[in-house]
């Protein structure tokens, strides 16, 4: 069975900084991308940041909103993928998922072979 697990979410002041986690297990990890998504309340579902090709060295993305911000990076060793989400401000506020996906970040969202459950993040200015 494949799941992906999401943790580190919580409440934080704007300006202060978070760090998520996706455990996946149930697949070959370094075949996978990994890419972040957040839905904010009445806005559509939007990616983050994605990492693939994680087993030699890693390929990153980055929405223009958050570049500079966050950092995505994975500990293979681990099955685990990290978001560093720094400087946070209001509007970064919103349910986090991690995903999968066989064939590389640019995949379309609705093409990702599997999902977390989603955490929370919330960012009080």
């Amino acid at each position: 069975e494949v799941q992906l697990v999401e943790s580190g979410g919580g409440l934080v002041q704007a300006g202060g900084s978070l760090r998520l986690s996706c455990a996946a297990s149930g697949i070959t990890f370094d075949d996978y991308a990994i890419g972040w998504f957040r839905q904010a309340p009445g806005k559509e579902r939007e990616g983050v940041s994605c990492i693939s090709d994680s087993g030699t060295g890693g390929r990153t993305y980055y929405a223009d909103s958050v570049k500079g911000r966050f950092t995505i990076s994975s500990d293979n060793a681990k099955n685990t993928v990290y978001l560093q989400m720094d400087g946070l401000k209001p509007e970064d506020a919103a349910v986090y998922y991690c995903a999968a996906e066989l064939w590389g970040c640019h995949s379309p969202q609705g093409e990702y072979d599997y999902w977390g459950q989603g955490t929370q993040v919330t960012v009080s200015s």
